[in-house]
This record gives structure tokens, C-alpha cells and sequence, in this order.
């Protein structure tokens, strides 16, 4: 598999505090890559270094196989990127902003007729920016950052702040990226959700550190399926599977117990022996409950 981006051992030290622990990405290319992490984790800090931004405290960035300390302007070259939030002056329109990108970056006066369309902006081209909506600003942004036909898409949490329809334009327009331009995407959010939606690839980071990194289906994958038993008396049940050796975890309302035990097994069994069975089903772990058994209960949204 070919690697767009390759760190070893990335770290980053502010003063004491470690940001970035001893990462190691490997971003495929062709794909969307979903850098997942609660606020805070070092999403942000590990992205500037990505892009030569801020300087690494230990550790390697290879971007297109190349150093990011040796060969920083070959690489930005090939690459596009919006790091918090899109910049833009407010009282110029859309193909103004872009015209000031265009120059900046040499490219073909085309190129802004071409990335107006393929972020939907064209019908508003010379509307005043600050007259936009916090969703059509994102995509200027993304227009700027596609200027000059990256090969790289680097997008630092693309749909904070948006509403519902927002988030959904956003999202419907990086899933076009790698299909119809060939763009490898990098994007960072702390919405697994959305991640689910778009991303082929995902690497999960908590307090600096890089917990888990494959495709989409390798963390579904992780979705174990449990018995949610629901009976009646609770803990006589519960005392009746300790004295047969059944292990079981419980919450306050339901007992889980392993699949393999046979769901049909153990109704007859509670019931031929005095317990009433309100309800047995079949219940896998959601995302978001494999996000916090991966990062140690930390909260995502």
C-alpha cells in the first residue's frame, strides 16, 4: 500500500507538556483518512507539523515519500490545506478572495472558475464574503486549499459550527474528493459520527498518543455482541449465574452475557427455574461505546 503520509515516533513538547506522543500515521493514498480525537488530544498540533508549520520535537514527517524538515516547499506544492478556520477578507466576494490565492500560489486564472465549481459557489461568486454562511465559508475555504490541484487535502476540523445541512454539504463534497479529482483527504473532527459517514481510514488519538489506527471495517469490527438480558429478580438472577459459573456484567437495569452461551439455553434454564424474563436480545457495541473502551472513557461527541 502506498503511504501519502508517514510519521515515526512524531512528538511535540511544549515546554513540559506533551502534546504529541510518539505518533505514527500512515495515510493511504486515494482515501479519506479521519483523524479522530476529543478536543484537546493533539489533532491540531500533530497537523502543523504535518505541514512544517511548527517543528517537531523528536520524531519524522515524509510527506509524498519526502522529508517535511529537508524538502517543506516541494511538498506544500502538492498540497492543500484549511487548519481551523478558512481565511478570507470579509468585504472582498469569493472570486476576489480567490483571485489573491491564485496570484500568491501562480496558478492558472481557470483554476478559479474550476474549484468555484466544484464546491457549488459559483452562482455566488461575487457576493461579498461576509455575507456568506458559516457553511459557505468552510467551502471557500476548501476552494482555496483546492487551488493549483493538490494532491493532499489537509482539512482541521472542516465542519465545526456548522448546522445540520452545513455539516451535510461539507461532508457530501470531501466524499467527492478522492472519486472524481484523485485527492487524498486528511481530515481531523472530534464527531465520530461523521467520520462513520465518510472516512475510509481512521486513526483515534487521546492525550497525544495514537490509539488506534486501520480502515473503517476494522473498527467495526470491534463491535462485539453481547445478551442484554432483562429478568426479574435481578440479583437472584445474578446470584443463580455466580453459583453455575456464568459470567455476566450488569448495569442497573440489564445483565450482558457472552453470545456463545446460547441466548435459547439460558431463557429456558431462568424460566424452569422460577425467574421471569422480561426481555433477551442480541446487542452490539455502538462506535462511540468502542471510542471510550479505546480512549479510556473520554468523552467525544
Amino acid at each position: 500500500m502506498t503511504y501519502i503520509i508517514e510519521t515515526t515516533n512524531l512528538t511535540k513538547k511544549f515546554g513540559k507538556f506533551l502534546a504529541v506522543n510518539q505518533v505514527n500515521l500512515q495515510v493511504p493514498k486515494g482515501g479519506i483518512y479521519g483523524f479522530l480525537g476529543p478536543n484537546g488530544a493533539g489533532k491540531s498540533t500533530t497537523i502543523r507539523m504535518l505541514l512544517g508549520l511548527i517543528r517537531e520535537t523528536k520524531g519524522e514527517v515524509r510527506v509524498f515519500g519526502q522529508s517535511i524538515k529537508k524538502d517543506r516547499l516541494d511538498i506544500l506544492r502538492r498540497v492543500g490545506s484549511m487548519v481551523e478556520s478558512p481565511s478570507y477578507y470579509g468585504h472582498l466576494t469569493a472570486f476576489e478572495n480567490l483571485e489573491i490565492t491564485r496570484r500568491i500560489l501562480g496558478a492558472d486564472k481557470s483554476e478559479i472558475i474550476r474549484v468555484l465549481e466544484i464546491v457549488k459557489l459559483t452562482d455566488v461568486k461575487n457576493k461579498v464574503v461576509k455575507k456568506f454562511s458559516l457553511g459557505m465559508k468552510q467551502r471557500l475555504g476548501i476552494a482555496q486549499a483546492l487551488l493549483g490541484k493538490p494532491e493532499l487535502l489537509i482539512l482541521d476540523e472542516p465542519t465545526n459550527g456548522l448546522d445540520p445541512s452545513g455539516i451535510i454539504e461539507i461532508r457530501e463534497l470531501i466524499k467527492r474528493l478522492p472519486k472524481e479529482f484523485g485527492i487524498t483527504v486528511l481530515i481531523s473532527s472530534h464527531i465520530l459520527s461523521e467520520m462513520e459517514l465518510m472516512a475510509t481510514h481512521v486513526g483515534i488519538i487521546s492525550r497525544g498518543k495514537l490509539l488506534f489506527q486501520g480502515t473503517m471495517d476494522d473498527l467495526r469490527k470491534k463491535q462485539k455482541a453481547q445478551i442484554q438480558l432483562e429478568a426479574e429478580p435481578k440479583n437472584e438472577v445474578e446470584s443463580y449465574f455466580t453459583e453455575i459459573g456464568i459470567p455476566f456484567t450488569n448495569d442497573r437495569r440489564f445483565i450482558y452475557l457472552d453470545p456463545s452461551l446460547g441466548p435459547a439455553k439460558i431463557n429456558r434454564e431462568l424460566i424452569m427455574n422460577g425467574y421471569d424474563v422480561h426481555q433477551m436480545m442480541m446487542k452490539e457495541h455502538s462506535l462511540e461505546e468502542i471510542f471510550l473502551e479505546i480512549t479510556g472513557k473520554e468523552e467525544i461527541a
